[in-house]
């Protein structure tokens, strides 16, 4: 009886032999490919989302994006951005000598999530461009409306900025004595001014001008680093909300490009300043961000004058309390969203990054 050959190297018995060199198979996307692909596409959706609140006052993209579960993330790979950005201006002014001494330390750009920051990015541009001109005709064509719907949001928010406050205190210690009374203080005096600020009169916005437009964008980038604080909020109450909003639908690249300049030195500067007191001083950051966010307010009272706030119009107070509840709901919904995924976070995997540290635990509670 003969034996059967043995099959070729490499290859168990009962399978097939490779195929000849020059035969042609179908290829396959492999799982590798088709998940960065879906985790692309996903942090696109993710990056319009945090566009589309970003053009509303009162909904926080910091805050959309602690529900969404990026927000650790995100400011982890931000944080390694700029520090990139600063190391490579810094690194071409150096001599020859101390270049290649450096050569061998790892990039910040390295330690970026790329993955997420670029998607994310595209997702957020479109959505600003395609939906600013059909919110911009609602502002105008609907301002008790408007006002009522962020108004509601703005005050459903407040419980962003104080939840983390109060979870900002260490386990086991409870504020006594003049630390209880002083974190209601801070806020009450910070609402106070700012209720005051907003009450002054105030020119008419018609064209601003360059420095005030590149101040305002340096101001509402501060927002993204501050869940609960909306920088479309900070642009309304500035008195810049319409006149950016009408830049973005009618591609006004002059004021855009004066924002954007505004942005970047918002970036550079105050958001790492927030990120680092957010570390440091977290609970006396929020309590202040909350007293802001109290006190200003009063810009978003859907019936105005000027600087003089009037009672409410009899024929339209329904409609706006209905605004008013349904932005506050949505707002409610998200918070309450962040908070059951914060708790199973916590249950599964231990305590989340601290959001505000960029990666580094809190070294203080501040009042």
């Amino acid at each position: 009886m003969t034996s059967l050959p043995p099959p070729p190297h490499g290859s168990p018995p009962g399978t097939d032999s490779p195929p000849e060199r020059g035969s042609s198979r179908p290829s396959q996307a492999s799982p590798r490919d088709t998940g960065f692909l879906a985790k692309g596409i996903a942090n696109a959706v993710r990056g319009a989302l945090i566009g589309l609140v970003e053009l509303i006052p009162g909904v926080s993209g910091g805050t959309v994006a602690l529900v969404l579960g990026i927000y650790d993330r995100l400011i982890v790979s931000a944080h390694h951005l700029l520090h990139g950005i600063s190391r490579s201006v810094r690194h071409g002014t150096m001599t020859r000598r101390a270049r290649r001494a450096r050569s061998g330390v790892v990039s910040p750009f390295a330690s970026v999530e790329w993955s997420l920051i670029l998607p994310l990015a595209v997702g957020m541009f479109v959505a600003l461009f395609t939906l600013a001109r059909p919110l911009h005709t609602f502002v105008e064509t609907q301002p008790v409306i408007s006002s009522a719907l962020f108004l509601g949001m703005v005050t459903a928010s407040l419980l962003v900025p104080l939840t983390m406050a109060r979870d900002a205190v260490p386990p086991g210690r409870n504020p006594s004595g003049i630390a209880r009374i002083g974190a209601p203080a801070v806020v009450v005096v910070v609402a106070a001014a700012a209720f005051l600020l907003l009450g002054l009169p105030t020119l008419a916005v018609g064209q601003p001008s360059g420095w005030v437009i590149v101040l305002s964008g340096a101001a509402a980038v501060c927002a993204l680093a501050l869940p609960g604080l909306s920088g479309s909020f900070v642009l309304l109450t500035l008195g810049l909300y319409e006149p950016t909003l009408e830049a973005v639908s009618s591609r006004d690249m002059g004021y855009l490009a004066l924002f954007m300049a505004g942005a970047v030195l918002g970036l550079v500067s105050v958001v790492q300043l927030l990120t680092y007191l957010l570390r440091v001083h977290r609970r006396a950051v929020l309590l202040v961000a909350t007293g802001l966010i109290l006190g200003s307010l009063r810009a978003l009272w859907p019936w105005q004058d000027g600087s003089a706030l009037l009672a409410p119009h009899p024929d339209e107070w329904v409609g706006a309390l209905l605004a008013f509840a349904a932005g506050a709901g949505v707002v409610l919904l998200l918070w309450r969203a962040d908070r059951r995924r914060s708790a199973a976070g916590t249950a599964g995997h231990g305590a989340p990054l601290d959001p505000g540290g960029a990666g580094m635990p809190p070294r203080g509670d501040g009042v």
